[in-house]
């Protein structure tokens, strides 16, 4: 009786352990068909991509709404037009094009790199009036107006030349976004602002500009600490100075082209 109740019991044991493969192996086979159709979804839309690239390069590069939709198309399904196409000799034809230019086609990718060229020149340009650091809707400006740039002006918007900065990224760390209260600016010197030189450009945004004293009574600073950040920002071009007043005046470049 009791031999009898055990074999039942290993019985059910095995037909359960049978039960659980199947279960594993269907859904592993489910896993496999969703991963499939994923794949082919997706091969569908770069392919869809790529047409549409084809069809309206003239428009992705010349009307920068459109561009900004089209930025969003690629983002949707994780393209990035820049990605890699810094690598030379990549791809097995050895042509130097990341596969999303290969993809996109060379429209895209020149629009972005012919750009990065220019935000590197209004950037080094201006640096002796900045210090290095300028605000990006300044580069924008400039690169739109053509100021002193080959090739006249561009239409663009200030999301290009944030993604046009990210070309610029294998040059190492010399070009940076920083925050400034509310404005964004492209710091083009390595360089790094400490925290007290940040503040004090902040307060300048606001308020124009400051003084040794304004920085004593609205930041209850030491006058020794005041004095030490000002002459920082001054022998970094990051201030300019005015001496007309009653005391000494601290002004930003980059803040006076922001506004």
């Amino acid at each position: 009786m009791a031999s009898s109740r055990r074999g039942v019991g290993l019985g059910a044991f095995s037909n359960a352990a049978i039960s659980s493969d199947q279960y594993a192996r269907h859904g592993a086979a489910l896993r496999t068909i969703h991963a499939e159709a994923l794949s082919t979804q997706l091969s569908v839309f770069q392919a869809a991509l790529h047409n549409f690239s084809l069809t309206h390069a003239k428009d992705i590069r010349s009307n920068p709404s459109f561009r900004a939709e089209f930025a969003r198309m690629c983002n949707a399904i994780g393209v990035d037009p820049l990605a890699a196409s810094n690598v030379k000799g990549g791809g097995a034809a050895g042509t130097g094009k990341s596969v999303w230019a290969k993809m996109l086609g060379s429209s895209v990718n020149d629009f972005y790199f012919e750009l990065a060229v220019r935000v590197l020149e209004v950037c080094r340009e201006t640096r002796n009036e900045n210090g290095g650091m300028i605000a990006v809707g300044e580069v924008r400006k400039r690169i739109e107006k053509g100021r002193g740039l080959v090739g006249g002006g561009m239409e663009v918007t200030e999301d290009d030349v944030l993604r046009a900065l990210d070309a610029l990224a294998p040059l190492g760390g010399g070009f940076k976004t920083t925050m400034l209260g509310s404005t964004k600016y492209i710091r083009s010197v390595p360089k790094e602002l400490n925290a007290d030189q940040a503040t004090v450009l902040e307060v300048i945004q606001v308020l124009g500009y400051v003084s040794v004293s304004m920085l004593q009574a609205n930041l209850d600073w030491e006058r020794a600490r005041a004095i030490a950040v000002i002459d920082d920002l001054v022998a970094d071009s990051l201030v300019w100075v005015d001496s007309q007043a009653g005391e000494t005046e601290f002004w930003s470049p980059a803040s006076m082209h922001a506004g």
